[in-house]
């Protein structure tokens, strides 16, 4: 069953050089119990996706078309009002930096508890802190560090504990933007399995965002590979990870780290990434890409369906 469904959605930030377009024309589908994950570089746009979802563009941001249908309703149709009632219950968000996302100055569990009271403050006392007290036994935080301040966790722990928070109102889709930022790598394996088990435990959705491929293909059933505001590819962990076709895409799995001394040098590109708010009439890859042709520069590539799970944003691929 289909839980989310994004339809052309395109999302533009107004500056004074005029609006950047942050997100065009993108569609995906996420389904009930899969995890989906995007992956870029910084400001191709995939913290601007979970944004959007949520309904938590900042003053400048406007999603200028598209549908975003999450169990059959479009969120961009509805007031404010009723987006707060889905916020936390139906859709979470677990925000990047944890280290900064809990109030120093009032203890973890009120914080959770505040979270819960928030959407439903006829929760009677006995049965909120049972709540709590799940919660923190979900995400392995001892009980006894229940009354303690954000500054007595160390980083994983106050990453479990935004984990926690994300899931206090049982939302069927989880939206978790970089989880992992700022930890140290055996710490951050542990959240991701967390997030794993949690994710069986709850039969929940979840929408991944990272910059590191390899991460991405760790904990997701799908990958949707983002560049300069567009998905270049979007195909299941095994197609992206062992057939990809974007050179894009090619890139990237060139650059993760690995302990295997046969892997091939990474390929090279320039760094450089397209204005956005005057964006090339053609394909956005044009001048980092190897394969271009002089057609790419000019001719607006469209998506190629390798397989029915699998397709790619390209003109050069067979």
């Amino acid at each position: 069953m289909t839980l989310l469904s994004v339809e052309n959605l395109c999302v533009g930030y107004q500056t004074k050089n005029g609006v950047l377009k942050a997100v065009d024309n993108i569609s995906f589908h996420l389904e009930e119990g899969r995890s989906l994950g995007f992956v870029g570089e910084s400001g191709c746009g995939k913290t601007t996706v979970g944004m959007a979802l949520m309904g938590l563009l900042p003053e400048n941001g406007k999603i200028a078309q598209g549908r975003i249908l999450f169990d059959g309703r479009d969120l961009v149709q509805l007031s404010d009002e009723a987006m707060r009632a889905v916020r936390w219950n139906d859709i979470a968000m677990i925000f990047q930096a944890a280290m900064n996302a809990l109030n120093p100055v009032h203890r973890v569990q009120e914080q959770i508890r505040e979270a819960i009271v928030a959407h439903h403050p006829e929760t009677p006392q006995g049965e909120l802190q049972r709540r709590v007290e799940m919660l923190f036994d979900l995400v392995e935080i001892p009980r006894d560090r229940m009354q303690d301040f954000p500054h007595q966790f160390s980083g994983g722990m106050k990453q479990r504990a935004i984990i926690a928070m994300a899931l206090a109102c049982d939302p069927r889709l989880v939206i978790a933007d970089e989880p992992t930022t700022a930890l140290d790598v055996i710490v951050q394996d542990q959240i991701l399995q967390e997030i794993k088990i949690i994710q069986d435990q709850m039969n929940i959705s979840v929408l991944f965002i990272s910059h590191d491929i390899a991460v991405v293909a760790d904990v997701c059933h799908d990958i949707a590979v983002m560049f300069a505001g567009q998905i270049v590819e979007f195909g299941s962990r095994e197609e992206v990870f062992e057939t990809p076709i974007h050179p894009y895409t090619r890139l990237l799995l060139s650059s993760y780290l690995t302990l295997d001394g046969d892997k091939p040098e990474p390929l090279a590109f320039s760094g450089k990434t397209p204005n956005l708010i005057r964006p090339p009439l053609g394909c956005r890859f044009y001048e980092q890409c190897s394969q271009a042709t002089t057609a790419c520069e000019n001719n607006v590539p469209e998506f190629r369906q390798v397989s029915p799970t699998h397709r790619a944003l390209c003109n050069v691929i067979p």
